[in-house]
């Protein structure tokens, strides 16, 4: 089986796939302090409870110092699984089309890959986490680059770290756009504001290349808070990230 392992700023996310299919899946928080043998005991712990048997792992992450600490305890775990890291030199399958290769993450590498082969170009995705990342990919499967915005937990916590009479709230829909208490206004505000954000930028950016997407795709683990609010977005698919690095596995083994 295959361990799939995406470490975000947030959250880490873990999937085994047998073939092409999602068998098992977790998610944990993100510590950019544990070290190699604290990760083993973690993963070891989820593993050993469905009997998983590892021939391979594939890995992305957007915190450096996590993912060379998970890559380190790959190779003493799990010696005899085969490790793919998106990164520098690895046979991603996707040409990236901007000013600074070096600059695209590699959770938007293992988006591209996974959507262009799933929904066809060009098409957008959105992932819904830390931040609020839209990316474009062209008809032949190129990275063209995106906009980036605040997520939606960090702006709550900015707005209430810098506002004496705003709290923290839950991340729901309001029973309307025009909140009739201070909660359902700040629930508004997050919910159909993000909503609207989504929008206007997937239709300037259809606008600027000329054709409608064949897709306009969500993830992201605060994507169901939003994505029924969103007019744009034709496609949820939760594990985008997983899948992707699944095939980009595949391609380099």
């Amino acid at each position: 089986m295959l361990l799939c392992v995406d470490i975000g700023n947030t959250n880490t996310v873990l999937a085994v796939f047998e073939g092409e299919t999602l068998k098992h899946s977790w998610r944990i928080r993100t510590d950019p302090h544990a070290t190699a043998d604290e990760l083993g005991l973690t993963f070891r712990a989820l593993l050993s409870g469905d009997g998983v048997d590892l021939s391979g792992i594939a890995l992305s992450s957007t915190v450096p110092q996590q993912g060379a600490e998970v890559a380190k305890m790959a190779q003493r775990y799990y010696p005899h699984a085969t490790l793919v890291q998106i990164a520098p030199g690895v046979k991603t399958g996707v040409r990236l089309s901007i000013d600074n290769p070096r600059e695209a993450g590699p959770d938007r590498i293992a988006n591209t890959y996974a959507a262009f082969h799933l929904y066809g170009g060009p098409c957008i995705t959105v992932d819904f986490g830390t931040s609020t990342n839209i990316d474009v990919i062209s008809e032949s499967g190129d990275f063209l680059g995106g906009a980036f915005a605040p997520g939606i937990e960090i702006s709550i916590d900015a707005l209430a770290s810098r506002a004496a009479n705003l709290l923290k709230i839950p991340l729901v829909k309001p029973r309307s756009v025009i909140g009739k208490n201070t909660v359902e206004c700040l629930q508004s505000g997050m919910v159909y504001g993000t909503a609207a954000q989504v929008d206007g930028l997937v239709r300037r950016i259809t606008a600027e290349l000329g054709t409608d997407p064949t897709a306009v795709v969500a993830t992201g683990g605060l994507a169901p808070v939003v994505i029924e609010q969103c007019e744009t977005v034709t496609h949820y698919e939760p594990n985008l990230t997983l899948h992707g690095l699944r095939m980009i596995w595949d391609r380099n083994v």
